[in-house]
């Protein structure tokens, strides 16, 4: 079948924040990122402030409007902190306009291009789920920094070393109940996704709550993006919490790829990134569980890191907890040793963990 809408990669995913000095500072020092552009007055762009952030080949955009009445500003009353924009590099930014909308996407930016001393920026936009935006980036004629009006930066106190985390593995998005299927068509009529896998609420399960998941997948299998819904439970979902406190359906979580777990977290800790803790039980008789792994089960054991394997091999998790206030936003870090899979046989303890923090949020309740 013919690819009709191509993606190359991730381009860049946009976060619209509050104070996005303040978010970058953030990014670099608790989790390794380097400052490399900057847009704003400075630069003499009078709308928004934005910071690239970028850490092997992951690309993170930190905006903030500048006025009141800006969508930026507007975004971050509505939703706080979160991710505004998912930017995916395509060969053809008007063709990919053009065969999204065609079938049934909405379009938010219709194919511009942006020209200045470093060549031509091109891009366009679809809706997303909630009010997440898609964006078509093509690069093949820019040679600037990241774009135009960007401006290359070297501040000390905004560069690291790094903290290992190589690639976005995938993005999670949460929607309404009932809503799941619908955005699932979407990704697979308008996009081409296909469906990768499907969980749900016998195997995503607790005690209180459960959900319901779908992964889609682009024809590479590069871009992996699942979606999830809340099915009914005895108690609030996380990811009912996730949709009372974020107004609406978004992105809930980003999952980023590292070589060496151990290290990276061990890193993260040390900066002050707060993690999900698991039952101390989880790590009993780990081995019988998933198989022979190559990490100190120990060391796993004293951060937090969960194990899952599949029949291509096994993979290392762990969550963040919210990077805001609201219960909303945070990521995963995740090492695969051949596993295809999302760390399906850690549900359970997982989301038992999340519901610890919700009770002591008081948002475990009754529904």
């Amino acid at each position: 079948m013919t690819d009709f809408c191509p993606i190359k990669r991730i381009d860049h995913l946009e976060f619209y924040v509050g104070n996005a000095k303040q978010a970058a500072l953030f990014y670099a020092q608790c989790f390794g990122f380097t400052n490399t552009a900057y847009r704003g007055l400075e630069t003499k762009y009078r709308e928004t402030a934005s910071y690239v952030m970028q850490q092997g080949n992951i690309n993170f955009v930190l905006s903030s409007g500048l006025s009141p009445d800006h969508p930026i500003a507007k975004s971050v009353l509505k939703h706080g902190d979160a991710v505004g924009i998912i930017a995916l590099e395509v060969p053809d930014v008007v063709s990919a306009y053009q065969q999204t909308t065609s079938r049934g996407a909405i379009g938010a930016i219709a194919p511009t291009e942006e020209e200045d001393t470093y060549g031509i920026f091109r891009y366009s936009a679809i809706r997303g789920y909630g009010d997440t935006i898609i964006k078509f980036i093509d690069r093949s004629d820019y040679a600037g920094v990241f774009a135009p009006s960007f401006e290359a930066q070297n501040k000390a106190h905004l560069k690291s070393t790094g903290l290992g985390l190589k690639a976005i593995d995938h993005i999670v998005g949460n929607v309404e109940l009932g809503a799941m299927e619908r955005w699932v068509e979407f990704f697979a009529e308008t996009m081409g996704f296909n469906l990768l896998v499907e969980f749900d609420d016998k195997t995503i399960t607790t005690e209180y709550s459960a959900l319901m998941s779908k992964v889609m997948q682009d024809g590479t299998g590069k871009i992996k993006l699942p979606i999830n819904e809340p099915a009914n439970g005895k108690r609030k979902s996380q990811i009912e919490e996730y949709l009372e406190y974020n107004y609406g359906a978004g992105v809930q979580h980003i999952a980023l790829a590292t070589d060496n777990i151990i290290a990276t977290v061990s890193g993260m800790k040390q900066t002050g990134v707060e993690f999900l803790v698991p039952p101390p039980t989880y790590y009993d008789n780990l081995e019988e569980r998933v198989g022979k792994i190559d990490e100190p089960i120990e060391q796993l054991a004293e951060l937090g890191i969960l194990v899952d394997r599949d029949e291509d091999g096994y993979l290392l998790q762990i969550f963040t907890q919210p990077v805001q206030d609201r219960p909303t936003l945070f990521f995963e870090v995740i090492e695969r040793h051949g596993a295809r899979g999302f760390g399906e046989g850690n549900f359970k303890a997982l989301f038992e963990a999340i519901e610890r923090e919700q009770a002591k949020r008081g948002n475990l309740v009754s529904v």
